[in-house]
C-alpha cells in the first residue's frame, strides 16, 4: 500500500533559485517570435551544443544519442517507462524520483547508501537486494544515481563508484546517471568527479537538468545522452516516442536559451563560477550551525543542499512533541518560514528524524536580495544573509534544547 504524507507548505513549485542571467534572458527573447515548433527530443542546434557540453567533460556524444526534454522529469518517467522492469534507488535519493516510477508503472527498491556518500548504492546491498528480487520473480532493470547528490550534497569517490557500477553491469542493469550537479562541486580541484559512462559506456544514460547551474530553475529543459551500443539506441527510441506521444517538446525559445547556455560562453562560464562560490560558502556555514547543535551531516562537496540527521537528539526531539520526520518537517517549515521537507519525501523511513536543507533561501525572497549576495565579495556579509543563518542555526538550536 502506498503511504500518503502531508503535502508541503509551498506545494509542488520549483524553488526560486538565483536570478535569471541577462544575457539568457535576451536569447530567450531573441527566440519569442520563433513560431516553428521544436522537434521531439531536441532539435539540431540544441542537440550539438549537448554534445559540446559532454566532450568538454570527457564524454564524445554524437546528435543522434541525445535527447532534450522539457525538464529532468519528464525525460527521466520516459526512461523508465521505455527501460521496463523494476527500479531501484538509493535510500536517500532525489525527492522526485519515485513518484516518476510509479507513475511509469515500475516497481522501486531502495538500497541503502554507504556511509562516506549518498547517491548510489551500498554494491553489496545492491546484489543482495537485486538477487531478492528476482528469487521473488520481480525483474531488476534500471538503477538510478547520482555521483553529485541531490539530496546528501555529497560527491562519490571513483573507487567506489567503480565497485558500484561494476555490480549493476554484472546484474544485467541500465544506469541512469543523474549528472545535474557535476559541475557545481564546491572544490572542483579537490573533489574528483568521475561518471559511470566513462567506466562502462554501453550501459549508461546520462541525465542533466539544466536548472543544476545553467538555468533559472522555472525554465523546464533537460538532456540525456544515450548509450551508443548495447541497448542504447533501442530505449533512445523509444524514449523519444514517449515525449512525442504527450508533445513534451522544448518551447523555441527555451530550446534557444538552453542551446546557449550548454554552449558555455563567458557569462555562462562567470555565473556558474558565482553559484559555485555562493553554493560553498552556504552550504559550509549551514553545515557549522547544524553540527554545533549536535546534528549530523555529511560535510557538504557539491550543490546547494544538505541532508540533516536529527537522530541524536531524539530524546531532545521527542520532548517538544517531535518524534518523525512528518512532525520535524512541519515544525522546521514553520520555524524557517519556507519548506523543509523530510527524509520520508526522500525514501527513508518516517522515524529516522532527517531532513533535507536547501540553503538558496538564505539569500533571500527576491531576485535583488540574491542578486547583492551573487555580487558581495563575501556573500555571507551580504545584507540579510548573516541573519538569515542566525535563524537557521537558532532553529535547530531550539531543536538540541538550547
Amino acid at each position: 500500500m502506498q503511504v500518503s504524507f502531508p503535502a508541503l507548505p509551498a506545494g509542488t513549485a520549483p524553488e526560486r533559485g538565483l536570478p535569471v542571467l541577462p544575457e539568457l534572458a535576451a536569447r530567450l527573447a531573441q527566440a519569442a517570435r520563433d513560431s516553428a515548433p521544436e522537434p521531439v527530443g531536441g532539435g539540431a542546434a540544441l542537440r550539438e551544443a549537448a554534445c559540446g557540453y559532454w566532450a568538454r567533460r570527457g564524454l564524445p556524444t554524437a546528435p543522434e544519442h541525445v535527447v532534450a526534454a522539457p525538464g529532468a522529469q519528464p525525460l527521466l518517467l520516459a526512461v523508465l517507462a521505455g527501460a521496463g522492469g523494476d527500479v531501484l534507488l538509493t535510500r536517500p535519493c532525489a525527492a522526485w524520483y519515485p513518484p516518476l516510477a510509479r507513475l511509469a508503472g515500475r516497481p522501486t527498491y531502495h538500497v541503502p547508501v554507504p556511509a562516506e556518500c549518498g547517491g548510489v548504492p551500498d554494491p553489496f546491498a545492491l546484489l543482495e537486494t537485486v538477487r531478492r528480487i528476482r528469487a521473488e520473480g520481480g525483474r531488476p532493470r534500471v538503477l538510478v544515481l547520482s555521483v553529485a547528490d541531490d539530496p546528501t550534497g555529497s560527491v562519490t569517490p571513483p573507487e567506489l563508484l567503480h565497485e558500484v557500477c561494476e555490480a549493476a553491469v554484472g546484474e544485467e542493469l541500465t544506469v541512469v546517471s543523474d549528472e545535474t550537479w557535476r559541475d557545481m562541486r564546491h572544490d572542483p580541484g579537490g573533489t574528483v568527479f568521475f561518471g559511470p559512462a566513462e567506466m562502462w559506456p554501453d550501459h549508461v544514460v546520462v541525465l542533466t537538468d539544466l536548472a543544476g547551474g545553467l538555468f533559472p530553475t522555472a525554465w523546464p529543459a533537460a538532456v540525456a545522452r544515450f548509450p551508443a551500443g548495447g541497448r542504447g539506441p533501442v530505449l533512445r527510441a523509444r524514449v523519444t516516442s514517449a515525449l512525442a506521444a504527450v508533445r513534451a517538446e522544448l518551447p523555441p525559445p527555451v530550446a534557444a536559451a538552453a542551446a546557449y547556455a550548454l554552449d558555455e560562453p563567458g557569462p555562462v562560464r562567470a555565473r556558474a563560477a558565482a553559484a559555485v562560490r555562493i553554493y560553498g560558502a552556504l552550504a559550509r556555514a549551514a553545515h557549522e550551525h547544524l553540527t554545533a547543535a549536535g546534528v549530523l551531516s555529511r560535510p557538504p562537496q557539491a550543490g546547494p543542499y544538505l541532508y540533516a540527521d536529527l537522530g541524536e537528539l531524539r530524546a531532545a526531539l521527542a520532548g517538544r512533541a517531535i518524534t518523525d520526520s512528518v512532525e520535524l518537517e512541519a515544525h522546521l517549515s514553520t520555524a524557517l518560514g519556507r519548506p523543509v521537507p523530510g527524509g520520508h519525501r526522500f525514501g527513508d523511513a518516517p522515524d529516522a528524524l532527517r531532513v533535507r536543507i536547501s540553503t538558496p533561501p538564505l539569500l533571500g525572497a527576491t531576485d535583488e536580495e540574491r542578486q547583492r549576495a551573487l555580487d558581495a565579495p563575501d556573500p555571507l556579509a551580504a545584507p540579510g544573509v548573516g541573519a538569515a543563518l542566525t535563524s537557521f542555526g537558532s532553529a535547530f538550536g531550539w531543536l538540541a534544547g538550547g
